[in-house]
């Protein structure tokens, strides 16, 4: 890596706050480190895939962010009827997908799209203490059970992405 690039910043969640602003922090901390780790790059580095037979890319990865948000804070804890976004071919109810890339459909538009979706959660969290629980697989998951689970499905998919990124032009770390 060269000394000359520069390190984006990113908000450090609260070190001594309530339950609700920690978690909503970490999960903030997580989006925005993904978020990072596309900054600066060409639509078409955006769209290389890490090692072959592996096909997955940084622009994948936000597209499956933005299917995993949609899933977790539309679908199951506000109820809504919210189909897939990039490829309803893969699973009917959009958990999965979102890894394969349609050449229609540029960076720009998948950023905006989970960007989209982003706002959609906050907004559906805002409406209900972290002790609210929803319908899932047979019994009911709570919305604090739901922060910590996006904010481990955002770790493990930074780590990719952290990959993705050294391979493209060898900046890591942050």
């Amino acid at each position: 890596m060269t000394e000359s690039l520069a390190r984006p910043m990113r908000p450090m969640p609260p070190m001594n706050a309530d339950e609700r602003t920690t978690l909503t922090g970490w999960l903030d901390f997580q989006r925005a480190t993904l978020a990072m780790k596309c900054d600066g790059l060409t639509d078409e580095q955006l769209r290389s895939v890490s090692v072959p037979p592996s096909p997955m890319t940084l622009q994948g990865l936000v597209q499956h962010m933005a299917e995993v948000e949609r899933n977790w804070f539309r679908r199951v804890l506000a109820g809504e009827d919210a189909p897939p976004i990039f490829d309803p071919r893969a699973d009917p109810e959009g958990r999965d997908g979102g890894f394969e890339l349609d050449e229609n459909v540029t960076f720009a538009e998948a950023r905006a799209i989970w960007q989209e979706e982003i706002a959609a959660a906050r907004a559906n969290c805002a409406a209900r203490p972290l002790e609210h629980t929803s319908a899932f697989m047979g019994g009911e998951v709570s919305l604090r059970w739901i922060h910590t689970h996006m904010i481990g499905e955002y770790a493990r998919h930074n780590g990719h992405a952290d990959l993705l990124r050294e391979r493209i032009d060898g900046l890591t770390g942050f």
